[in-house]
Formats: structure tokens, C-alpha cells, sequence
């Protein structure tokens, strides 16, 4: 399959239908701790035997707990492309493969999804948050997760056939916002990676990784606040110790002093009042 560029987007023609392909995602993610979670990840997509197809997972957690970070890592560990998809309640099947848009002289255009680019070009497709889609919108992607592995674009009028490389892996949140998955999809997102509150000093490493610039005894603080909270089965997570840290040292910067009501402020603004039992 030629791929061309037109401007900055990749274009390829399928089907005599061309396509502009979606850009892959750079971020600065790196996974902190519990190597196994990578391995399990790495072991679903990989071939052991000419007949062998790869597995297309699910990571579960609660929100903040590191699912899409895993994901985008153990991609970027194998160095290949990573291509992220968010999912919504409002996405439509032809979010998830082909949407036309309207381009100059208004014409009409084609545009790959991210879940599609990945498949054209045999990167690694992260559906996230795959339990906020509704029955219809999964319904789509059912071939891609079997043995057949295509997509079928009612709006472009071409089916798309996955590269060998491609792979795809699904993070979902384990909480009441979400939908039920269908039993046909749940039965093709296998095997489930289950992600749990990480342990102490593998919290605060991920702490020091992602706020370098913030003071060492205030991220220890809040590991042990967030230690005290795991242990009473309190959903919060290392995403809202970052985000206390984060703006604890912004209000250092301006001038403050007094840390310990800034950490008590912090908490009560992302996390309300009742978790200040555990401060």
C-alpha cells in the first residue's frame, strides 16, 4: 500500500478511495513500576507460530491509576507507533473508522480514525476508556477483534484489511459511569489486565517522575497521604496526588510559606472536605 503526503498529513488510497491517515501520538509517558503488567502486555501481542494471532486486551482500573500510561509504554518499549483513540458516550461508529469532513472547494474528504491509521500502518491502537462507548459504536469494531481483523467504513464504501503488525488494546475505568460491554466484545477483548493502587514506594516514584521540580518532602507527604487513603479504600489515586503537588508548589512559588495549610487546601479543592480525615 503506497502511503504519499499532502502537506502535513499522510494520505493512501484504498479501495481507489483516498484516505488521509490520523498523526501518532508523542507523549511524555513512562511507566513507573510493576514490570509484570508490561510483560502481560507484551505477551498478548506477541506471535509464537505462523497461525498465531495476536490477543487484544483490556486494562481495568479506577480512574488515575496509570491504564493509559501502561498502554502507551509498553507500545513505545516495542518502538512502534501509538495511535489514541477517547472514547465518549457520543462516539459513533464512523468516529471509530472513517469520517468525511469537508475540505476546500468543498469537496468531500476522508479521514482515518486513529484506531484505523494503526491499522493501515501497523502501529498500536489505544482505545481508551472503551466502557464509555455505547452497543452500536462497538458493534464496528467487532471484525477488527476476531480472526477476520477489518473494518468495514459504510460511509467511505471500503472494507480495511488490519497490517500483521497492527495491535490493539482497549483501557476501561472500573467505575458506575460507564456502560456494559456486549458479551460478543467482551469476549474478543482478551485477556483483562487488572490494575490495583500501585504500592508506597512505587506511588512516590511516580510522583517524583512526573513533578521533578516540585520539593521531595511534599510528595512524600502526600504518598503517605495517599498510602493512608488506599488502606481505607478511598478511590483516590496518584493522579490526584500529582495534581495536589502541582498546585501546592504553584502557590509556594507566589510567595507562601505555610505548607501544611497548603497541602490541607489543596486536598479539600480536589477532593472535598471528607478526605481531610486522612491528612
Amino acid at each position: 500500500m503506497k502511503t504519499t503526503t499532502q502537506g502535513s498529513r499522510r494520505k493512501v488510497d484504498l479501495e481507489g478511495v483516498p484516505v488521509f491517515l490520523a498523526h501518532p501520538d508523542e507523549l511524555p509517558m513512562r511507566w513507573i513500576g510493576q514490570p509484570e503488567l508490561i510483560l502481560q502486555l507484551h505477551a498478548c501481542w506477541r506471535l509464537i507460530d505462523e497461525r498465531d494471532l495476536p490477543l487484544s486486551p483490556r486494562i481495568i482500573g479506577k480512574p488515575g491509576v496509570g491504564k493509559t500510561t501502561l498502554a502507551y509504554s509498553a507500545a513505545k518499549m516495542l518502538k512502534r507507533e501509538v495511535y489514541i483513540f477517547q472514547a465518549t458516550m457520543d462516539t459513533r461508529p464512523e468516529d471509530l473508522l472513517i469520517t468525511p469532513v469537508i475540505a476546500e472547494e468543498r469537496n468531500i474528504q476522508y479521514v482515518a480514525s486513529p484506531i484505523v491509521t494503526a491499522m493501515i500502518v501497523g502501529g498500536i491502537a489505544v482505545l481508551d476508556e472503551g466502557n464509555r462507548m455505547s452497543e452500536k459504536s462497538w458493534a464496528s469494531l467487532a471484525p477488527l477483534l476476531d480472526t477476520r481483523r477489518y473494518i468495514e467504513s459504510i460511509v467511505a464504501g471500503i472494507k480495511v484489511k488490519s497490517h500483521p503488525d497492527f495491535r490493539m488494546v482497549a483501557t476501561m475505568n472500573d467505575d458506575a459511569s460507564t456502560f456494559e460491554i456486549p458479551e460478543y466484545i467482551h469476549s474478543r477483548l482478551q485477556p483483562q489486565i487488572y490494575i490495583d493502587f500501585p504500592e508506597k514506594e512505587e506511588e512516590l516514584a511516580i510522583l517524583r517522575e512526573n513533578l521533578p521540580f516540585v520539593e521531595d518532602k511534599i510528595l512524600v507527604y502526600v504518598s503517605d497521604f495517599l498510602e493512608r487513603c488506599h488502606a481505607a479504600d478511598e478511590p483516590f489515586t496518584v493522579r490526584d496526588g500529582i495534581n495536589i503537588g502541582r498546585y501546592v508548589a504553584k502557590r509556594l512559588s507566589f510567595g507562601s510559606t505555610d505548607l501544611k495549610n497548603l497541602i490541607r487546601e489543596a486536598t479539600i479543592k480536589m477532593l472535598g472536605e471528607s478526605s481531610l480525615g486522612y491528612l
